[in-house]
C-alpha cells in the first residue's frame, strides 16, 4: 500500500500515566476523533496519531499504558474517518508504534531516530533499526516505516553529515520513507536540506514539519508529500483542535 500524501496530524492529549493527564481518557479519545473527522473532510490522504500531550516524554520505550491508550485512540481515529492511519510514540518507541499497528487498521509509523544518534532533551537516543525491522516482519509485514533524518528537536553527532546519515538510513535501515523537518515542532524545513535528501534518496522524502498553505507548492515540488499539524489547528497551536477552514484552505493550496 502507498504511503498516503498529505498526512494531517491528531495529537492527542495526556493519556494515563503521563503527568498532565486528567483522569479522562474517553475525553481525548473523542476530541482525536473529531480532529480525524475534520482532516478527513477537508480532504487529506492520512493521518498520523501521536501522544504529543505525554511530554515529558521517555526516550524508547514508552510505558505499556501509554501503547494500550494509544492503541484505543487509534482505533476510534480510524472509524471516525476511515483514512489510512499512521502512528508515532513520542519520542523513539518504533517497537511500541508496530505494536499499536498490529492491533489497530494502521498502515504505516513514524521513527524519529531509526539508525544513528540523535543528541536530544531526553538524552542520547540510538536506533534500533535492526529490532524494528525484525518485529515488523514477525508482526505487521505490511506497515511501511517513515523515518526522520536528522529529526527535529535534536542535534546530530559532530562530524556526521546530512548526506552520511541519509545514505544509511536509506541503504541500511530498512525504511520505507525519509522524513525531513525543521528545527522544531511547526518550523519548515530547509529547502537546501530537502534537496540535498531528495537527491539523494530513491525513497519517498516527505515533510515533517511546518508545511502551510503559504509554502506548501514550493515543498512539494522537491517532496512526495507532507505531515501537516501546527498549520491546521486553531490559531497555530498543534495542541489546539483542528480549524476546518485551515485545513481546508491547505488542501486548496496544495492541489
Amino acid at each position: 500500500m502507498a504511503l498516503p500524501r498529505l498526512i494531517g496530524m491528531v495529537h492527542l492529549g495526556p493519556l494515563p500515566g503521563s503527568p498532565g493527564f486528567d483522569g479522562d481518557l474517553d475525553s481525548v479519545v473523542e476530541a482525536a476523533a473529531s480532529d480525524a473527522a475534520r482532516i478527513a473532510e477537508a480532504g487529506f490522504d492520512g493521518i498520523m496519531v501521536e501522544n504529543f500531550g505525554d511530554a515529558p516524554f521517555f526516550a524508547d520505550d514508552a510505558p505499556k499504558v501509554t501503547i494500550a491508550s494509544l492503541t484505543t485512540a487509534v482505533n476510534a481515529v480510524y472509524e471516525a474517518s476511515r483514512l489510512p492511519i499512521g502512528v508515532n510514540v513520542l519520542r523513539n518507541d518504533g517497537l511500541g508504534a508496530l505494536a499499536v499497528a498490529a492491533a489497530t487498521p494502521a498502515t504505516f509509523i513514524r521513527v524519529n531516530v531509526l539508525s544513528g544518534t540523535m543528541y536530544t532533551d531526553q538524552g542520547p537516543i540510538v536506533g534500533n533499526a535492526a529490532e524494528i525491522a525484525r518485529m515488523r516482519t514477525a508482526v505487521c509485514p505490511d506497515v511501511e516505516i517513515m523515518a526522520d533524518v536528522f529529526v527535529k528537536h535534536a542535534t546530530p553527532p559532530a562530524g556526521l553529515s546530512l548526506t552520511d546519515a541519509t545514505n544509511d538510513l536509506v541503504e541500511r535501515a530498512a525504511a520505507d520513507a525519509v522524513v525531513v523537518s525543521g528545527v522544531g515542532t511547526g518550523s519548515p524545513a530547509d529547502m537546501g536540506d530537502l534537496s540535498t535528501v531528495a537527491g539523494i534518496s530513491d525513497l519517498p522524502v516527505y515533510l515533517g514539519s511546518g508545511v502551510t498553505a503559504e509554502n506548501v507548492k514550493e515543498m512539494l515540488s522537491v517532496a512526495s508529500g507532507a505531515i501537516v499539524g501546527t498549520s491546521i489547528k486553531v490559531d497555530n497551536v498543534a495542541t489546539n483542535p483542528v480549524d476546518p477552514q485551515a485545513a481546508t484552505a491547505f488542501i486548496a493550496a496544495a492541489d
